[in-house]
């Protein structure tokens, strides 16, 4: 079984953990996170793994920053965010990976070993 890996092509991010992914052999597949973004309930999903709201949102991204989503999040509900993000896929932290037991939102190599030390 592979792993959906969220991405975006433009993303020296999400070429890195692509990058790492291939060099440990891991099958996954990549998903266009802008032309398919997330499900809410994928969303949620990860939600209960970050904890915190604003960790999906891209906060370093133009599109966040032109619908000023940073003021609107102190008022916004949890199904308001995650409507918005489900809705645009330039506002979620990416790359965006579900397993089982855990999400990865961006990258960060030791999160990464950690996560795909048992997987083939």
């Amino acid at each position: 079984m592979s792993v959906k890996v969220y991405e975006y092509a433009g993303c020296s991010t999400c070429r890195k953990a692509l990058k790492f992914l291939d060099a440990r052999g891991v099958a996954y597949a990549r998903a266009p996170i802008v032309e398919t973004p997330p499900s809410k309930a994928e969303l949620k999903a990860m939600l209960g793994f970050a904890g915190d709201l604003r960790r999906l949102f891209n906060t370093s991204g133009l599109l966040y920053r032109e619908l000023g989503v940073g003021e609107k999040l102190k008022t916004m509900s949890e199904d308001e965010a995650l409507t918005l993000l489900s809705k645009h896929g330039k506002l979620i932290k990416r790359p965006f990976v579900l397993l089982k037991d855990r999400g990865l939102l961006g990258f960060s190599e030791d999160e990464w070993k950690a996560a795909f030390r048992q997987r083939p």
